[in-house]
């Protein structure tokens, strides 16, 4: 069946006109139209792939279309963009990839996309008109044939650009940044970026966009807010020739790729079909274990990017280079920078965008990808610029380096380098066709496709260590997923038992993949799959990671920042640092109540899944439970004296501690943020339900009740050493008990809302005998909490919603606001997410 399907999809995909190969004959023009030559007499012509007329005075594009019911690959993108993160409207943004084919009738001739998702891969021409009529196609546009000449036609293509291909009007819609209409009186086609060439024509438009009560973001990147102007691009690009092999796909590899259902396949066999993304690369010699490519990936960067971030992002793309030649490859990538006057958009060209936004946020790397088979034809990648600088910021609060006020120690750039090569060659392996391999840190650092934490180390002395903030070098896992992807067997090879023996030949030297679904959802269970953690152990690394916090939280201050800036400022820096074991706490949450397991395939010896043991779940309850403790959440009283007011024109931002003392700094609000992320990752609804079941299967693991009690003795048996951390004290609890309202209200599983109720009823009783007997500040924070937990107890009577927590600072996901400094009222906007059609991305 296999080779059957490789030698299929070696073929052009058979996708016949409407109503069968008979429809072009009836499409023949029902009168006769002026040639293409007379048409276009006096207008300037652009030949390729596509021809293109201009037609200055009347501000038109003509198209010469010839390529009937051929497949051609349609892309749309985003060429000038609105600069902000949370609309998502970038420029060089890839937007969607079609497989059209132009089609006669009559006088119209219609781009219609086929479904590719639905198949029968036959040679039987009714089998496959069969499951083409079946499912849906799409007629994305209709043109007009105004002239022809020897089976060519020349059609107008003003109306096709003058549109909003990208979504534009949409995207500011969904982020509630007002109601836009295209404006054509103030849109024109951009001729400077509308070329041809021999396999693609690339043609762009300049777009207006007017709007009504534009929101926030809008306002802070547009001089009118009423007046959105952008660039729209549109690619016609022929298919790729014959040649390319697709490979099957394999879960274990983590590679993206292609799907489809093929209805052809014999019955007893998975009718979806799954294909791997990758570039069409081949050895010269496939006989040769290191051989030359017939033909190398080449990538190039952006000549915008200045130095020394240029030299970092060539350096680490270029790391790539080192899997390809574990692969049995010598020079099959390069990186180089962009030819002067060369499009980044053209898709002959692999580009590295350096994008400027008003705020930080995501990297993406994406690719335009055949439709039909997974071949990679242009690997895109979008870095945010705005990532160095948040990096050196990190390295300020660690190091508080401004002895002077004015020395710049070279720690803080180096680090941010280090992290930008990382970066680049993150986001280049996305348009290799990798996905993230989010264990890869618990191997050794084994893959750029993790997300990676600064590894920051304490010496003897106290001092903070970045000389090993980040990796250098391509990952043993990186190796593994190039071998697996790209590999060029000898003729004669039994291709699926050569790749099985590259995943079971990792696995036995501890090298696999796990993903997104294992790692990104606030109740994932594997206990080594995380974002932005480090080392094998989560509860220890969570342990090492409070002592360096707090060795740099003892050494912050004033030096934080240079010389002549506000100390108000010195609050950029504390919000990193403050929460610098963020990611820790949730990696350590996931061992709590976590599984063990792989992608295991039934016949390939992996152990499919099992629950972490007793001790280690122990282990990660009392670390994060040790993060409530007020003395760790205390800030420093010389720090505290040292933050003013925000002084005129730095005013509140979304990037600092929420407040609610006003203008004036708020010392207990970070330890409130600080503690709610412990608590509400020990709270999650799916972990409580797998606290719930496990003793089930194994009465030694700890269950919800336990937990539960646990979390409750530690959080309300604090013993504060002062006044400052009984308030602390104080915050943490009262956040401990809104937290087991919102599970004993939302938890999905019944006996998680059992268990969390049954626990307020015995700390409601425990807190009244509280207020009976304590000292009058701590009798009134438990007698409120009496009242509060009895309202909600009494439910649906009318009560008192808990109050919504106070939101932390962003780190991961980046949501709105502007840039550093930039004011936003109080409190902060939406933390919105760009959904933008993409592979993947990476962001902190």
């Amino acid at each position: 069946m296999r080779s059957r399907l490789l030698v299929l999809l070696s073929l052009p995909i058979l996708l016949l006109p409407f109503g069968g190969a008979a429809t072009a004959a009836r499409g023949a023009p029902a009168q006769e139209k002026p040639s293409i030559e007379a048409k276009t007499e006096g207008m300037e012509k652009l030949d390729g792939f596509v021809p293109v007329y201009w037609e200055e005075k009347a501000g038109k594009v003509w198209l010469e279309l010839s390529h009937f019911d051929e497949d051609v690959i349609y892309v749309v993108s985003l060429s000038a963009g609105v600069g902000s993160n949370d609309i998502g409207l970038d420029r060089n943004q890839l937007g969607g990839t079609y497989l059209v084919r132009f089609h006669r009738i009559g006088p119209k001739v219609l781009m219609v996309q086929p479904n590719t998702r639905y198949r029968a891969m036959s040679d039987n021409p009714a089998e496959v008109q069969a499951v083409q009529d079946a499912f849906a196609r799409s007629v994305l546009w209709g043109f007009e044939v105004a002239a022809e000449s020897d089976g060519r036609v020349l059609v107008d293509a003003t109306d096709f650009l003058l549109r909003d291909a990208h979504g534009v009007a949409e995207r500011l819609a969904q982020t509630r940044q007002g109601s836009y209409r295209l404006d054509k009186a103030r849109s024109a086609v951009w001729m400077p970026r509308t070329r041809a060439f021999p396999r693609n024509t690339e043609l762009e438009a300049v777009l207006t966009f007017a709007g009504e009560r534009p929101g926030a973001w809008v306002r802070s990147v547009t001089p009118s807010p009423a007046s959105v102007t952008v660039r729209e691009h549109h690619s016609f690009v022929q298919a790729p020739p014959p040649g390319y092999e697709p490979r099957l796909a394999d879960p274990r590899a983590g590679f993206f790729g292609v799907s489809y259902y093929d209805y052809a396949t014999p019955v007893g066999e998975p009718l979806e079909k799954r294909l791997i993304s990758r570039h069409r690369l081949r050895k010269k010699d496939p006989t040769a274990a290191v051989s030359e490519p017939v033909e190398p990936i080449v990538y190039y960067l952006d000549p915008g990017t200045p130095e020394p971030i240029r030299s970092a992002l060539l350096e680490g793309a270029s790391w790539w280079n080192q899997a390809f030649e574990a692969a049995g490859y010598q020079d099959a990538f390069r990186v180089e920078m962009l030819p002067e006057g060369a499009d980044p958009l053209d898709v002959r060209y692999n580009v590295i965008n350096w994008v400027h936004r008003s705020t930080r946020g995501w990297s993406y790397g994406g690719s335009v990808t055949d439709p039909r088979t997974g071949e990679i034809i242009k690997g895109h990648v979008l870095l945010g610029s705005l990532r160095v600088r948040q990096d050196y910021l990190i390295a300020e609060g660690l190091l508080s380096p401004y002895e002077d006020g004015d020395t710049v120690p070279p720690e803080m750039q180096e680090m941010a380098l280090a992290r930008l090569r990382q970066l680049a060659a993150h986001e280049v392996g996305h348009t290799l066709g990798l996905a993230h391999n989010y264990i890869a840190s618990t191997q050794g650092r084994a893959s750029v496709m993790d997300y990676p934490h600064p590894l920051v180390k304490l010496r003897e002395d106290g001092t903070i260590d970045l000389s090993d903030a980040y990796a250098v070098g391509i990952g043993e896992w990186d190796k593994v997923a190039i071998t697996y992807g790209y590999q060029d067997f000898p003729p004669g090879t039994d291709e699926r038992t050569a790749l099985e023996k590259v995943l079971l030949d990792a696995k036995a030297r501890g090298i696999w993949f796990l993903t997104d679904q294992d790692a990104r959802p606030a109740g994932s269970a594997h206990p080594q799959t995380h974002l932005w953690d480090n080392g094998t152990d989560a509860a220890a690394e969570l342990k090492r990671m409070m002592k360096v916090r707090r060795a740099a939280l003892e050494r912050f201050g004033e030096r934080a920042i240079r010389n002549g800036m506000p100390l108000a400022t010195i609050e950029e820096a504390l919000v990193p640092l403050y929460l610098h074991h963020r990611y820790q706490i949730e990696a350590a949450a996931k061992v709590v109540g976590g599984l063990y397991y792989t992608y295991a395939m039934r016949g390939d010896g992996q152990e499919p899944l099992r629950l972490v043991p007793r001790a280690e779940q122990d282990e990660a309850i009392d670390a994060l439970l040790s993060t409530l403790d007020p003395a760790e959440l205390v800030i420093p009283q010389s720090v505290l004296a040292q933050l003013p007011p925000r002084p005129f024109r730095y005013g509140p931002h979304r990037e600092l501690f929420p407040r609610t003392t006003g203008l004036v700094f708020d010392p207990v609000a970070p330890a409130t943020v600080a503690a709610d992320l412990t608590l509400g990752m020990l709270l999650q609804p799916e972990r409580a339900a797998r606290l719930v079941l496990q003793p089930a299967f194994d009465p030694e693991l700890p269950g919800l009740r336990e937990v539960i009690g646990r979390l409750l003795d530690a959080v309300f048996g604090a013993a504060p050493a002062d006044a400052y951390q009984q308030e602390i004290a104080r915050a943490v609890q009262r956040r401990a008990v809104e937290q087991l309202m919102r599970l004993a209200a939302e938890a999905p599983m019944a006996q998680v809302r059992a268990e969390a109720t049954a626990a307020l009823r015995g700390l409601r009783d425990n807190l009244g005998t509280t207020a009976a007997e304590a000292e009058p500040a701590r009798a009134a924070h438990a007698a409120l909490l009496v009242d509060d937990i009895e309202r909600f107890l009494h439910r649906p009577a009318p009560a008192d919603e808990p109050v919504p927590p106070l939101q932390a600072p962003p780190g991961s996901p980046i949501g709105g606001g502007g840039p550093v400094g930039a004011w936003q009222p109080w409190p902060y906007g939406p933390d919105g997410q760009a959904a933008v059609p993409t592979l993947a991305c990476d962001w902190r």
